[in-house]
């Protein structure tokens, strides 16, 4: 038996059916595979059906049977370990690695490489855990510095942080155009998209609030280098507030249109800082993660060419 538990993370003003928000907002199984497989539902706490409406903050709970096609296995997966000890891993995920199983992504993820490394901590979390370890996300296309949990305690130790947004991070990316200043801000409510349910956009009122400082490092005739430090959590936030800004990261399949000089690009967006306290001495330590190779390699171009 697999168990899913999930706080439902909706923008739009109208409930959705437990079915469809698994399915074709979170990508998590197909609406037939959920038919099949699911067992019980609860909505905060109390036993419902896939055909239940949730809104924003609601509590899922899946009871659903275990297929073989989700059965993870460790795999040998290289790790760019910045730091270790007891309590947890802090690694610079590559670009293109997924972080966690989902429909579509049953291998070679973050989590399966995990597994292989942390083979002595399997019993840490609890069995249906699809995700041992991990407190936040990166997309798969973002590179850069990820905290992981080698326990539920030391998990819920860090995820606690991220909730009261005691974290501090700071991104690097390479965006196409010039900011008006410096240095700068840019704030308002981020919703879902209403014709295409996978990618976000600014809102005046409807939606979640998010907040982005920003800070140019280096400019060139129509590309800059920026420091983007989020204060909120948002998903796509740093992209959609690029965008919204008429900056938009380059090489963003979703945000952006390919670039008519650096055609190959893919997404410069790059998570380089993390101060996060550890459980080991309670104290905050800095963790970095050189940009990578792509990165450096289009910031040499621009530096050469003017932009």
């Amino acid at each position: 038996m697999l168990i899913e538990e999930h706080q439902v993370e909706w923008d739009d003003h109208y409930p959705i059916r437990v079915d469809k928000y698994m399915s074709d907002i979170l990508g998590y199984l197909t609406r037939s595979q959920l038919k099949n497989r699911t067992r019980e539902v609860y909505i905060n706490g109390k036993l419902a059906k896939l055909s239940k409406t949730v809104k924003d903050e609601d509590f899922i709970r899946l009871c659903l049977t275990d297929p073989p096609s989700l059965d993870i296995k460790a795999e040998p997966i290289p790790l760019d370990i910045l730091y270790e000890d007891k309590d947890c891993l802090v690694l610079n995920k590559v670009q293109g690695m997924v972080v966690h199983p989902a429909q579509g992504n049953y291998t070679g993820t973050l989590v399966h490489g995990l597994l292989y490394h942390l083979k002595n901590h399997e019993d840490n979390f609890e069995e249906a855990n699809l995700r041992p370890g991990i407190v936040h996300r990166l997309d798969k296309d973002t590179s850069g510095v990820i905290i992981t949990a080698k326990s539920q305690d030391s998990l819920e130790y860090f995820a606690e942080q991220f909730r009261n947004r005691e974290t501090h991070k700071q991104y690097l990316a390479i965006i196409k155009g010039l900011l008006p200043q410096k240095e700068g801000q840019v704030e308002g409510y981020i919703k879902r998209d209403e014709v295409n349910r996978k990618i976000f956009e600014m809102h005046d009122a409807k939606g979640k609030h998010s907040l982005t400082k920003w800070k140019v490092l280096e400019e060139w005739s129509d590309y800059s280098l920026v420091e983007l430090s989020p204060v909120t959590g948002r998903t796509h936030q740093l992209r959609v507030h690029m965008k919204e800004l008429g900056c938009p990261i380059l090489g963003d399949p979703l945000y952006a249109r390919k670039d008519k000089i650096y055609k190959d690009a893919s997404l410069c967006l790059h998570a380089f800082h993390l101060e996060i306290r550890l459980p080991i001495d309670g104290q905050v330590h800095s963790f970095e993660a050189s940009l990578p190779l792509h990165m450096l390699n289009l910031i040499d171009q621009l530096r050469t060419m003017g932009g």
